[in-house]
């Protein structure tokens, strides 16, 4: 078990040992590159350092990482198994540190930083125990029963690229990659250039468990340089982001015809209707709106309200919210933490003003907090949003939802989906009711009386985006088929699938159409 240092520098000899697990340190020349310091969010102190990758650490890294696929694909599924299951428990044991780490570079309050590390345990064991019967070979029915012997095998990409973001480094870090490896593929993974210690604690885990030395490579670096190069060499991308840049690397896979998985932006509504419990409503809005300070792709940030409950839900969100408590450090009480960086606090008071300047109503917060540190934001809830403010159309990534009342569950589920995003959607009602307008809302993942934890935890179920939102699915047993290409193999005996030798063509084509229109109505053909 490895020891905390609760928010204070990475010790000296962790700090070099997660940098060495860098192909940054791996080759000639390292020592010239350029060094990026990584700092504390909620102080600014400065955590550790890292090296700013080129395009020749990439090339490399997917050298070796192709060295070390082909001798993983061989490896027993038993074997495996038993890796992971290791890491599963290296990371319960070692979750206050990772906890830490996480809250360090990313500035989320400790809730929001165990999901991280429980996204890790559930994936690490679902996928351990699902892999053997996902990656068997498979007999399927062949062509002519009895005469044709077909099997279906799964077989990995190869080498898999992966570009994470910041806003969860470690879930989104590793847990793409669990099912990748289990599939018997290499991966080679640029984190976020702010937050790269999150991912690699998780891979000095995975080392530790057993995983062969070379098969998980992270260049750390910039996006334009290490990200591009990535997207360059890889068998298959693995991408969560921004819409925008998911479409430019989405084209530049595309010219190699490399297969792509990406879970991208959202403007994800919440429906209350009128027979919703609002009680339920007024214990669930807050996390649905502001878990990890509303940096979630999958976070709710319009709310559509039906006009018979409207005031009440008004008047009991704004209690809620008023009663959470944000601010930094380890202390399970705290509701909400800080925003990552300068850059995405400037955005979210951009959308704040503009919204206010043209006459919405801010509701509570609505203002930056200086005396928590340089990048706290309240929890801001906004009505009266006039139409043509930026903030009803365009994701803020922020603490920031508006709610608007509607006359009808049918005009709900009309402004739900007037969007050119479909990740995340959520409705608060009465289970029937719930269930009716689930089935209508345009995006991947639907919560009835719960924002989006429920979705997302439920890992056996493939998760993503519709729309503009992405495209393939994390979770599931797509999660991990998605990293392998499919291939059939099919052993003809006895009897050619062109006929007996000397048998006359027409008869054994009439014989042929008889016997799959007799299949057909037997059913014994598939």
């Amino acid at each position: 078990m490895h020891t905390r240092f609760p928010f204070g520098p990475i010790p000296k000899r962790l700090h070099e040992n997660l940098l060495n697990l860098t192909t940054n340190t791996k080759g000639p020349g390292v020592h010239e590159a350029e060094r990026q310091e990584i700092t504390n969010t909620f102080s600014g102190e400065v955590i550790g350092s890292v090296l700013l990758g080129a395009e020749e650490d990439v090339t490399r890294a997917f050298d070796l990482a192709r060295a070390a696929q082909r001798r993983w694909a061989e490896t027993p599924f038993s074997q495996r198994q038993e890796i992971f299951r290791d890491f599963h428990d290296r990371v319960y044991k070692n979750r206050e540190l990772m906890m830490d780490i996480v809250q360090m570079e990313t500035g989320k309050n400790r809730l929001s930083a165990l999901d991280e590390v429980l996204d890790v345990l559930s994936n690490a064991r679902y996928y351990a125990n699902k892999m053997p019967d996902l990656m068997s070979e498979k007999k399927r029915p062949g062509a002519l029963p009895g005469f044709t012997r077909t099997v279906q095998q799964q077989v990995p990409k190869g080498v898999v690229g992966q570009i994470t973001p910041w806003n969860y480094p470690l879930a989104l870090g590793v847990s793409d990659a669990i099912a990748a490896l289990l599939a018997g593929n290499g991966v080679v993974a640029k984190p976020d250039s702010s937050t790269p210690f999150s991912m690699l604690i998780a891979v000095l885990f995975l080392y530790e468990s057993g995983l062969p030395r070379d098969l998980f490579q992270v260049v750390t670096g910039s996006g334009r340089i290490v990200g591009s190069a990535i997207a360059d060499h890889c068998d298959y991308l693995m991408f969560t982001g921004s819409t925008a840049t998911g479409k430019i690397l989405g084209r530049q896979v595309g010219e190699r015809l490399v297969g792509y998985s990406a879970e991208l932006g959202g403007k994800n509504p919440l429906i209350v209707t009128n027979d919703a419990n609002l009680d339920v409503v007024e214990r669930e809005l807050p996390s649905a709106c502001f878990s990890n300070s509303g940096q979630l792709c999958v976070s709710i940030e319009r709310i559509y309200v039906e006009e018979g409950v409207y005031d009440e839900v008004v008047r009991r969100f704004q209690r809620a919210v008023s009663k959470m408590k944000i601010g930094a450090g380890d202390a399970w009480d705290i509701d909400m933490g800080s925003l990552i960086n300068e850059t995405q606090f400037n955005t979210v008071n951009k959308f704040v003003d503009e919204a206010r300047a043209a006459g919405a109503k801010v509701l509570c917060g609505g203002k930056p907090r200086p005396d928590l540190g340089p990048y706290f934001y309240e929890p801001t809830v906004l009505v009266d949003v006039p139409e043509g403010t930026p903030v009803l159309t365009e994701e803020v990534f922020g603490p920031v939802v508006f709610i608007q009342k509607v006359s009808s569950t049918e005009e709900a589920i009309q402004k739900a989906n007037d969007t050119s995003y479909g990740l995340n959607a959520s409705v608060f009602a009465e289970s029937g009711t719930g269930r009716k307008v689930a089935s209508r809302l345009l995006a991947g993942g639907v919560g009835i009386n719960d924002g989006y934890a429920a979705t997302w935890a439920s890992v056996a179920v493939p998760l993503g985006g519709m729309k503009q939102s992405g495209m393939a699915r994390r979770h599931g047993p797509e999660g991990l088929l998605k990293y392998t290409e499919t291939r059939n193999v099919a052993e003809q005996r006895l009897l050619s699938m062109r006929g007996p030798k000397n048998a006359p063509r027409k008869l054994y084509a009439n014989l042929m159409a008889n016997a799959l229109q007799m299949g057909k109505k037997l059913r014994f053909l598939p």
